[in-house]
């Protein structure tokens, strides 16, 4: 379980987190929605640790993240699959490479064959043919760096999964695809995850559960259906304007 506690951060004089709260409970899968640059990626940073809150706490199964030291921090991380914005594929490896990246753990993949073998099968999970492995990411569709850097992520069978803008620069069908790809696998991996979006319906398609931040807040936490038939202010707002009024 995640729990975010009174959460707060700024850089300068910009307020970018104002005491949020939110519980993500195990094996849900959580929509963070808003609009750009409302702090949600910074959130998402807070959780693995790379940003310390100026108050509040992230608590990631019964630990303090920002009290953790080095090896606990580690630790904490193995159990963490990220998803950056971009893919964050390195250009100068090929796919294989790029994916073995995500087996952080020497006493479990330290084996040639087991590696090999677990590479494999992320490929294969993401929907991408063998071929693909001996690919240079320059020679990859946008759709397929995004699916490459999901296969990263689940490499080293983390417990939590966190994705930052998964759909971001796709066109409508990869969106879908990405989006159907997302929901399968948190079903079939058993996992927890945090989507961060500003994409109202990919959010609608694929979480259990949405927040939506805006002002460092979050302002309110649903189902999709209750998001619906939210009568919270900043979410008609959100929602309308997303969905150019169209019924959701």
């Amino acid at each position: 379980m995640i729990e975010i506690k009174n959460l707060a951060k700024r850089f300068g004089a910009q307020v970018i987190l104002d005491g949020v709260n939110l519980v993500v409970q195990e094996g849900e899968t959580m929509a963070l929605l808003g609009p750009s640059g409302t702090g949600k990626s910074v959130l998402l940073k807070h959780i693995i640790g790379l940003i310390r809150p100026d108050d509040g706490e992230v608590i990631v199964d019964g630990q303090n993240v920002a009290l953790l030291g080095r090896k606990e921090l580690s630790a904490l991380r193995g159990t963490i699959g990220y998803v950056f914005q971009n893919g964050a594929l390195f250009d100068s490896m090929n796919v294989y490479e790029n994916i073995r990246l995500g087996l952080t753990k020497p006493e479990e993949f330290g084996n040639k064959e087991i590696a090999e073998a677990r590479v494999a099968e992320c490929l294969r999970l993401v929907n991408l043919v063998p071929e693909t492995l001996k690919k240079m990411p320059a020679e990859l569709s946008g759709g397929m760096k995004k699916r490459v850097g999901i296969a990263r992520a689940i490499a080293g069978r983390p417990k939590y999964l966190l994705y930052d803008e998964p759909t971001s620069g796709l066109d409508p069908v990869n969106s879908d695809i990405i989006d159907a790809l997302i929901k399968r696998l948190d079903t079939e991996l058993g996992v927890t995850s945090i989507m961060v979006t500003h994409d109202v319906r990919g959010a609608f398609r694929t979480a259990d559960r949405i927040a939506l931040l805006t002002a460092g807040k979050v302002v309110a936490v649903g189902t999709p259906a209750e998001f619906r038939e939210s009568t919270v202010p900043e979410v008609r707002a959100f929602l309308e304007r997303d969905f150019d009024n169209e019924p959701l």
